[in-house]
């Protein structure tokens, strides 16, 4: 008996708890893979719900509600304008423009789109990355690159944003 009630309490204080949310790592991960056929760089950005919207809302001064939004026009703008300040891509020494594709839940964490056009070749990528730095001292950023088919990685931490990579 004494085990079946422990059993629980155990469940009850991890589903009724807040801490019991609380995640002890806090990493973004980034990628980018170049689609030669469409002269495209296409990139997702991933990064915990809760973390981005809690940057968000500091950054911003505003209500956020990425998962369940009054306005989603809105929120596509917020987090068009924070990843394109915070992700920034050189490709062969030009800076590369981000298109906002959209974003979704996956998980618990949100993916954000993006797209580069006219993008025929890929010989060196310089990416600063420092997407939610200023929210936590310990954010990691996990950057995967992919050139003809050749996968490079790295990882980036607070405050280390900057890598290179070359094909």
């Amino acid at each position: 008996m004494a085990s079946f009630l422990f059993k629980w309490l155990l469940i009850g204080g991890l589903i009724f708890n807040p801490a019991a949310t609380y995640h002890p790592i806090f990493v973004s991960v980034t990628e980018i893979e170049h689609n030669a056929k469409d002269k495209t760089l296409e990139i997702s950005c991933k990064v915990f719900t809760d973390d981005f919207e809690k940057t968000l809302r500091q950054t911003y001064k505003t209500y956020v509600d990425l998962l369940k939004p009054k306005d989603k026009i809105a929120m596509n703008k917020l987090v068009a304008d924070y990843v394109q300040k915070h992700l920034l891509i050189k490709v062969d020494g030009k800076a590369a423009t981000l298109q906002f594709l959209g974003y979704e839940q996956d998980e618990e964490g949100i993916v954000s789109y993006y797209q580069v056009n006219n993008i025929a070749t890929v010989k060196k990528l310089d990416i600063t990355d420092n997407i939610l730095f200023e929210y936590k001292k310990e954010q990691l950023s996990i950057i995967h690159t992919t050139v003809n088919g050749n996968r490079k990685s790295t990882k980036l931490v607070n405050p280390e944003d900057k890598a290179s990579f070359e094909f």
